[in-house]
């Protein structure tokens, strides 16, 4: 028997609430307030690293990849104040945006770079590839990192091609985490 427009509807609807109430929990509640702009954390807000101004072209001539105005880039499940172990999951989530490889040249893309205590970001050059600037080149939009036990700021910058970030600075909110 097939199932009625209003009978498929209504069973939409339950199957909606049982996810929504699924949303108590402390992790979900906090992914899900991370990816909509708000904190669960009662952590203060960590500073923003320094950025210089962006410029639609270096001075070699080189024109930056223009990112979509509304492109947002931020942690799906960490917020600021959070404790973790090692390793520290990270997933990342951009919107507007598309994710692709580093050396692929495709309008409206780009790859995650993660900075780890990062104080200053040059948004017209390369990002250097160190244990600050970790590129994420294969696209890769989740990972699992060492990182030293202690307090740590983390961000997430999106850069092009060349891991040039784009015109202008696709970048998350810098959060403080501690590593047990």
């Amino acid at each position: 028997m097939i199932p009625s427009p209003r009978t498929a509807h209504l069973g939409l609807m339950a199957a909606t609430l049982l996810v929504l109430a699924g949303c108590a929990s402390r992790d979900h509640a906090a992914m899900h307030a991370m990816h909509h702009g708000s904190s669960m954390s009662t952590a203060a807000p960590t500073a923003p690293a320094q950025i210089s101004a962006s410029t639609p072209a270096l001075s070699s001539g080189y024109k930056k990849v223009a990112s979509a105005p509304e492109a947002k880039v931020y942690f799906i499940n960490l917020y600021n104040g959070a404790t973790v172990s090692n390793p520290v999951k990270l997933v990342f989530g951009l919107s507007g945006m598309g994710v692709a490889p580093a050396g692929v040249e495709k309008a409206g893309t780009g790859h995650h770079h993660l900075l780890v205590d990062v104080a200053a970001v040059d948004a017209n050059a390369p990002l250097p590839a160190n244990d600050q600037y970790r590129h994420f080149g294969l696209g890769q939009t989740e990972a699992s990192v060492e990182l030293k036990p202690g307090t740590h700021t983390l961000q997430l910058i999106v850069a092009d091609q060349n891991h040039i970030p784009h015109h202008p600075v696709v970048i998350s909110e810098r959060i403080t985490i501690t590593v047990k």
